[in-house]
């Protein structure tokens, strides 16, 4: 996963897996499972992951809450579930993929997971609340924006 400038936030750290979560993934200890989309959220997926957790860190939401936010650090990239129907406000940015009706998402059936399937914040209520997708598009521009101008090749 690559490192941005916010290494010190909370999500961050809790998006990098520690050595321990990493032998629990070599054992196979935990179960993934696919989950249909669209019906009781949309994701957005964010690559690379650090982009998404710079957005929600830009946001000012807290893991505490308990928003699911998933990791597939083989694919370096970061699943954020929104309400059901809504996702499309973000489609068209670079490095974003929208999964609505149709699309299905691989979820851990425990708290761990797997490489490809990794809780960043797994949801605390049932349901749970999702991030609102006009708030994450515009912080989502807004860094696509900073990174251009820092890179102007």
């Amino acid at each position: 996963m690559a490192q941005s400038a916010k290494t010190t936030s909370t999500w961050h750290r809790l998006a990098q897996p520690s050595d321990r979560l990493r032998v629990q993934w070599v054992r196979g200890d935990e179960r993934t499972h696919w989950v249909e989309c669209g019906r009781s959220w949309d994701a957005v997926a964010i690559s690379p992951i650090s982009r998404g957790l710079d957005a929600l860190v830009a946001m000012r939401v807290g893991p505490r809450r308990g928003y699911p936010v998933l990791a597939d650090h083989l694919r370096d990239q970061l699943y954020v579930l929104v309400p059901p129907g809504t996702g499309h406000v973000a489609a068209g940015l670079s490095g974003v993929r929208v999964l609505g009706a149709g699309f299905q998402l691989l979820m851990p059936t425990g708290q761990q997971g797997s490489p490809v399937a990794h809780w960043v914040s797994p949801p605390r209520e049932s349901p749970p609340p999702l991030i609102r997708p006009d708030r994450l598009t515009r912080h989502l521009r807004v860094l696509a924006r900073d990174l251009q101008k820092e890179d102007p090749s």
